[in-house]
């Protein structure tokens, strides 16, 4: 319902932007003159700075098709799905103040019937060079997780990040968070978050977030990045799925709404449990470590991630995870990656006619051990479960608009399986696919 309404509203003022440009006379202020500016979306803005609004949004539309261990019968499937369709608003307000407001119609990261509000946010700035910030926004951790998604390399960000999706979501809580770019280098932030797990007593989890980046080269095409995160979440006396689970790189198996593979796609369960009792756990933490390096048309990184779910309960162990991922990537046009303290940005093509292209490598790896798996599954083996995605694409920048991705991935497991099985196999779960193969491609407009 928010949906349609959200859509009425804009469709509305888009009417009325329309009507004004053909039947208004002379347009009069009481303050200061106004500058507007059409490229990229639309920005009004008062010349003293003291007020602005920005319109703007995404859309990305993504087509896969996979097999193998992607899904639960191993056979091929594919999905067609709106990834992202965000309208976004943002401005100043009396000079200080900042608001962001970015709702997603998209079906994909809401559900079948509804968008969500991606971001819902409100950040003084009269701090300087600190800025408060409140409401809803993911927490911050992670180098690509701050990198926008409309300019990550790969269509889906690393596998790492399925472990501790808890940790940079905002999962419809809200938060309080305060950061800074400092001495040109340097970017810090801490935050606090309420998010809509309930313990026992109703209350909501509560968890805290911490960010540091030193970056001593910060230019674009001239690039070395450091990076440091943690998040810890307090679990006790709640009921909440602990699971290590990942989509391998493949968002179409399982999108949450959007057309997906339906009940064949495979999201493996490395560890865990969706239904765990309230007081089998204490705290979830997650740490991770981040690089970059960048020259020219030329960029490397990675990062290190890390969960721990501490056990609570006496017939329990604790959860442990870590994984990480290189990224190689090389602009065949020229082009060098934008940067911004803290995270990459877009790439704009030098030449109109034929655009910037980008050809891109990346190597993801996820352990998770689980001791309270004593017997084997269907799906599962006792032991550590391993899963490794090979990711090889092009990115093609057509204008500073349009973008067009092309990846194929070749996945690996070990000790997970899906859920295919011969007849008779003792136990089933060892005739189970532990290789699949899929590819994703993507049109994105962004305005």
């Amino acid at each position: 319902m928010i949906r349609k309404h959200f859509a009425g509203f804009a469709a509305s003022a888009l009417a009325m932007a329309v009507t004004a440009q053909a039947f208004a006379g002379t347009v009069t202020t009481d303050g200061a003159d106004i500058v507007v500016k059409t490229k990229g979306g639309l920005e009004v803005a008062t010349t003293d700075k003291e007020f602005s609004f920005k319109l703007g949004g995404r859309l990305q539309a993504d087509y896969s098709q996979f097999d193998g261990v992607y899904t639960r019968n191993g056979d091929t499937a594919d999905a067609a799905y709106i990834r992202r369709g965000f309208l976004e608003l943002s401005g100043v307000l009396y000079t200080d103040w900042a608001y962001t407001i970015n709702y997603d119609f998209s079906h994909n990261s809401g559900d079948s019937d509804n968008g969500y509000f991606d971001e819902a946010s409100l950040a003084y700035n009269g701090f300087k060079p600190v800025s408060i910030k409140v409401g809803r926004f993911d927490p911050d951790f992670g180098l690509e997780k701050a990198t926008s998604s409309k300019w990550v390399t790969a269509p889906e960000r690393n596998m790492a990040y399925d472990m501790v999706d808890w940790a940079n979501s905002h999962q419809n809580g809200l938060g309080l968070q305060a950061s800074s770019t400092f001495a040109d280098s340097f970017y810090a932030s801490a935050g606090v978050f309420s998010k809509d797990t309930d313990d026992t007593d109703g209350n909501s989890v509560k968890q805290v977030n911490g960010r540091f980046v030193f970056a001593p080269m910060h230019d674009a095409g001239n690039v070395l990045h450091f990076g440091v995160n943690v998040a810890s979440r307090d679990v006790s006396d709640t009921a909440f799925d602990s699971r290590y689970r990942t989509r391998m790189g493949m968002r179409g198996v399982e999108t949450l709404g959007g057309n997906d593979a339906g009940t064949n796609g495979n999201r493996p369960v490395l560890g865990g449990s969706s239904t765990s009792a309230a007081g089998s756990y204490d705290r979830d933490d997650a740490y991770g470590l981040e690089a970059a390096f960048a020259m020219g048309p030329a960029s490397i990184q990675g990062e290190y991630v890390a969960r721990k779910t501490k056990a609570d309960a006496s017939n329990l162990e604790d959860i442990k995870g870590h994984g990480f991922y290189v990224q190689g990537a090389y602009t065949l046009t020229g082009e060098a990656r934008g940067y911004k303290v803290g995270k990459f940005d877009a790439i704009k093509p030098a030449n109109k006619s034929i655009g910037a292209w980008e050809l891109f490598y990346r190597y993801d790896s996820l352990t998770v051990e689980d001791d309270n798996i004593t017997t084997a599954s269907l799906t599962r083996d006792v032991g550590d479960a391993e899963a490794q995605v090979h990711t090889l694409g092009v990115n093609w920048y057509a204008n500073e608009a349009v973008k067009i991705t092309g990846a194929y991935l070749k996945a690996k497991t070990d000790n997970v399986t899906n859920a295919t099985a011969a007849s008779g196999t003792t136990p089933a779960r060892r005739t189970g696919d532990d290789s699949g193969d899929g590819f994703v491609v993507r049109a994105q407009y962004v305005f």
